[in-house]
C-alpha cells in the first residue's frame, strides 16, 4: 500500500499512456472498418434496383389541349353589346351600326351607282344666204349649271374665229354642204359636222350615289355639290369617267369613290 501511495501518480500516468497507446493501435482498424462500411453502403445504393415510376396521367392536360384546339363558338358581335370592344352608333333610322374600321358612316361608306357623261354638242342647224353664206351652228353644253344657258346658236362664216371653233373648210356645195370642218379652239382638233351628224365630246360627268348607313340616295350630282354623309359634310371636287372625288369640309381630306363599270 505504501508503494501505491508513493507512486500512484506514476501508476495513473502509466495507465493513461497505456490507454492512449491502445487507442492508437486500434485506430487503423476502426478507420478500415468505417471505409469497409462506406464501400458496402455505396455498393448497395448503386446496385439496388429502383422500382419503375407509375405511368403519368396526362388526362387533364390532354383535355385542356383539346379545348384550346376546339374553342367554343361565342358570338360577341351580333348578340352582345356590353362586352364588345368597339363603338356602336345609330343611323338615321335608329339601327345600330358596328364601327370596326372607322369608315362605316363616313364618305368611304358611300357608293357610286352611276356616272353619266355631259357632252359638248356642235351641230349644223341651217345655212343663211342673204348677203354671204353663213352657217348657223347649234351649241349644247350639258355641263353648264344653268339650264337656260346650256343651249344656244351662233352664226359663223368660213374662217371666222368664234369662241369655241373656227370653220376651216366647207365640203361639197357651200349652200348645202356635205360637211363642215371645224377647228376647236381649246384643243386644236379638227372635227366634221353635218345636218344629220353632230359632233359630241364628254366634257364633264354627273354621278348618282347611295349611302346605305342612312338609306340616302343622291341623283345627278355635279362637281361642287355638297353632300351630308353621317356626321360630316363633303364637297364633290371632281367627277371622272370611273370615279368621284369627295373633300371633307372640316379637314379637306380627299376620298376617292370608284365606279365599278
Amino acid at each position: 500500500m505504501d508503494f501505491i501511495k508513493k507512486n500512484y501518480e506514476k501508476i495513473l500516468l502509466s495507465v493513461v499512456l497505456l490507454g492512449v497507446v491502445g487507442a492508437l493501435v486500434a485506430l487503423p482498424f476502426v478507420i478500415q472498418k468505417d471505409k469497409d462500411d462506406m464501400q458496402q453502403m455505396t455498393t448497395t445504393v448503386i446496385n439496388s434496383k429502383v422500382p419503375p415510376l407509375p405511368p403519368l396521367d396526362l388526362t387533364p392536360q390532354n383535355n385542356l389541349l383539346n379545348r384550346l384546339q376546339n374553342p367554343p363558338d361565342l358570338d360577341f358581335s351580333t348578340t352582345n353589346k356590353l362586352f364588345n370592344p368597339v363603338t356602336w352608333k345609330k343611323n338615321a333610322n335608329g339601327d345600330l351600326l358596328k364601327i370596326t374600321t372607322g369608315h362605316e358612316i363616313d364618305a368611304e361608306a358611300a357608293e357610286v351607282t352611276r356616272i353619266t357623261p355631259l357632252y359638248l354638242i356642235l351641230s349644223l342647224e341651217s345655212v343663211e344666204t342673204n348677203l354671204e353664206t353663213r352657217y348657223v351652228i347649234g351649241i349644247e353644253r350639258q355641263f353648264v349649271a344653268s339650264r337656260s344657258q346650256r343651249k344656244r346658236t351662233t352664226v359663223a362664216s368660213l374662217n371666222e374665229k368664234k369662241d369655241l371653233f373656227t370653220i376651216t373648210q366647207v365640203k361639197g356645195d357651200a349652200v348645202a354642204p356635205d360637211d363642215l370642218v371645224l377647228k376647236l379652239a381649246d384643243t386644236g382638233e379638227l372635227i366634221n359636222i353635218s345636218r344629220d351628224k353632230p359632233f359630241q365630246r364628254a366634257d364633264a360627268y354627273t354621278a348618282d350615289l347611295k349611302f346605305d348607313p342612312e338609306k340616302k340616295t343622291f341623283v345627278g350630282q355635279r362637281e361642287g355639290a355638297v353632300l351630308k354623309l353621317g356626321e360630316e359634310t363633303y364637297n364633290i371636287v371632281a367627277i371622272h369617267q370611273n370615279e368621284v372625288i369627295l373633300s371633307d369640309q372640316s379637314n379637306q381630306k380627299k376620298t376617292i369613290l370608284h365606279y365599278p363599270r
